[in-house]
């Protein structure tokens, strides 16, 4: 968590979303980089709008997944694929081997920032 806490402080200070600003924030904090995370995380934002995406998960109700309702546009269905298939490239690019619940790759960005 603490990689995506450093983009969205990077965000939030307007500065550019990159490897060396996002390992200077992780850096600063004491945290121990490891640079295919970093790599990943900020191959996985690079065309992602971090505030919609951050108001789309304020309105998930906690502990519920953001499925996309049956009145939902059908371009807000093609957003959320998108969404999934970053979060999921970001997963696999991230895998270091660790037993943690594989269930929870591929969630989407809301479960990010959720």
């Amino acid at each position: 968590m603490e990689y995506v806490y450093a983009a969205l402080i990077l965000n939030e200070t307007g500065a550019e979303i990159n490897e060396d600003n996002l390992t200077n924030v992780l850096d600063a904090a004491e945290v121990d980089v490891e640079e295919s995370r970093v790599k990943a995380l900020v191959a996985a934002l690079e065309d992602v709008d971090i505030e919609e995406a951050v108001e789309q998960a304020a309105a998930v109700p906690a502990g519920g997944a953001a499925a996309p309702a049956g009145g939902a546009a059908e371009g807000e269905l093609e957003e959320g694929d998108d969404d999934e298939a970053e979060e999921e490239a970001e997963a696999e690019a991230e895998d270091d081997g660790d037993d943690e619940d594989d269930e929870a790759d591929g969630e989407g960005l809301g479960e990010l920032f959720g």
